[in-house]
């Protein structure tokens, strides 16, 4: 990945950079992250397609669908895909009763996570809240490669549609399974806190889920391209990406493909509140006119329109796309569901949000490192740098001064970025590292050893399929049980939150990122006081 800092326009990949040993008390962390990248909010605050409107999908030659059916144009009503009932289509490797024996008597959720590893998380949560509300299992996806697929800007009501966006994740999940670099959500995020028996959860692991949705009878996680007949386990999963994108289709088919987004739809879970009115963000006239929007938003609650008595509460799979959200100029993008009072089970498990962090390997390794190491950082700057640094500076500088002051040196700073030291002249960066009586900078790199001893940690064979709940009532342990594990995840941001997360000294965030939130709640939480996660 690459860095875009305030003098520099487009930074090559280099090395990361390393400086001094950790030898007094005296503490900091500091991250610039991945600045070149999109911001990991911009599917809520800003344009990922460089100001232009979004392009038709370039994979729906794969779909069954007209290429209209993926039109992510927000210069119209949000696009409909005609209804094909599975058991009409011929491509569909299974009828419609089939796929109930194969999948069992429940019901689950699909959605599209999408943009970087923070926005992933935060749609994770609302997914287990949605599944949750409406009483069904949860498909936990993989952890998508950086940015490999976008949204858009909802503020700009600029977005790839449900039915585009759900195609390109299910692509490029068949990408990471072809390539054995599927790594699941359930191995880098601990589920334990969730797995109350009073909020009765039920997940699943989308490779367990796949292989029985889609008729291969295969277990994924031991999937080799090199084995006989992979082509063709590969087509008939790609043939249901095309199914699990369309929209809206009718329940005898067992699929529901849910079309509204953010630019028509606030979902919420208010008791006794007067439903489909309208939100108190809406499209300006300007924009109106300009890109012609016929519709507007509306606030409607989810478990009354995808609930029992709904048709999409019929279907086997309620496919959802982005479940993003972000609160915006008095209101949400696109759910709105912080409390439910008169629901304790909801109520309960929103609460029980606050507690889900990092699994105990990534939390030790960054817990080590800040202990042992730099014995405790601050963080500040990542992806929203681009657009706040100066006021992102201006607070790290304060900070520091102030430690100055209190005759804290040498002040010790981790430094979470793949930001080049040469392109750091004229910063503020150049002036840290130049001050070397004063400041000891420290980072980590995908290479050094305790970065590449835990992402090992997380791939033994079969790990995350048994944490899906409800596995082997769909016959997970008639699969495969033994196989060699795939590619090694790149857990370095992971490991280097979890460093921040250990600050003694504070923490530098920008202003609407994603990562900062998730720094920011696994410090208030005490996640590095955890004596157990340390030897």
């Amino acid at each position: 990945m690459s860095v875009r800092g305030p003098s520099a326009v487009d930074i090559p990949h280099s090395p990361h950079f390393r400086y001094g040993d950790a030898a007094s008390d005296d503490r900091v962390c500091l991250a610039l992250p991945r600045l070149c990248d999109p911001d990991p909010v911009a599917p809520a605050f800003g344009d990922s397609n460089g100001g232009r409107d979004p392009q038709p999908n370039p994979t729906s030659q794969h779909s069954f669908f007209s290429s209209s059916s993926h039109s992510s144009s927000s210069s119209s009503s949000p696009p409909k895909t005609p209804n094909f009932p599975i058991s009409q289509n011929p491509q569909f490797p299974l009828q419609c009763p089939d796929l109930q024996k194969q999948l069992g008597s429940n019901k689950f959720l699909f959605f599209a996570p999408h943009s970087g590893f923070s926005n992933q998380l935060s749609e994770l949560k609302n997914a287990i809240l949605i599944s949750a509300i409406l009483n069904r299992t949860l498909i936990v996806p993989t952890v998508l490669d950086h940015h490999a697929v976008a949204l858009g800007s909802c503020p700009k009501f600029r977005v790839s549609g449900p039915s585009e966006i759900r195609l390109k994740v299910w692509d490029h999940i068949v990408d990471l399974i072809e390539t054995r670099r599927y790594v699941s959500m359930a191995d880098v995020i601990d589920l334990s806190p969730l797995s109350s028996s009073s909020l009765d959860l039920k997940i699943i692991d989308f490779r367990v889920f796949a292989s029985r949705f889609c008729g291969l009878g295969i277990d994924l996680t031991c999937f080799d391209v090199s084995d006989v007949g992979s082509s063709s386990l590969l087509a008939k999963l790609k043939q249901c990406g095309s199914l699990i994108s369309s929209a809206n289709v009718s329940v005898d088919s067992c699929l529901y493909g849910v079309d509204e987004d953010c630019r028509t739809t606030v979902w919420t879970y208010e008791q006794n509140a007067e439903d489909r009115v309208l939100d108190s963000f809406q499209p300006d006239e300007e924009r109106r006119r300009k890109k012609k929007i016929p519709y507007f938003r509306r606030r409607r609650n989810v478990y009354k329109a995808l609930g029992p008595g709904s048709e999409a509460e019929l279907a086997t799979v309620l496919a959802f796309g982005s479940l993003f959200t972000a609160p915006y100029k008095g209101s949400e993008l696109y759910i709105d569901i912080h409390e439910s009072p008169r629901d304790k089970r909801i109520h309960f498990l929103i609460q029980k949000f606050d507690a889900i962090s990092f699994v105990p390997d990534i939390l030790n390794a960054g817990k080590k490192f800040a202990i042992k190491k730099i014995k405790g950082p601050f963080r500040m700057l990542d992806g929203q740098f681009k657009n706040h640094w100066k006021t992102t500076f201006a607070g790290l500088e304060q900070k520091l001064e102030s430690l100055k002051v209190e005759n804290r040196l040498p002040i010790h700073i981790f430094v979470m970025t793949d930001l080049p030291e040469a392109n750091w002249t004229g910063t503020y960066l150049g002036k840290l590292a130049r001050d070397s009586d004063a400041y000891r900078l420290y980072n980590l790199q995908e290479e050094d050893e305790k970065v590449v001893q835990t992402a090992r940690k997380l791939v033994p064979a079969r790990r995350v399929t048994k944490r899906g709940f409800v596995s082997r009532e769909i016959g997970e342990n008639k699969l495969q049980k033994n196989c060699s594990p795939g590619t090694s995840p790149d857990i370095l941001l992971y490991i280097e939150e979890a460093v921040c997360s250990c600050a003694s000294l504070g923490f530098v965030g920008t202003a609407g990122s994603t990562i900062a939130e998730s720094i920011e709640q696994m410090r208030k939480n005490g996640v590095c006081l955890n004596k157990s996660l340390v030897d």
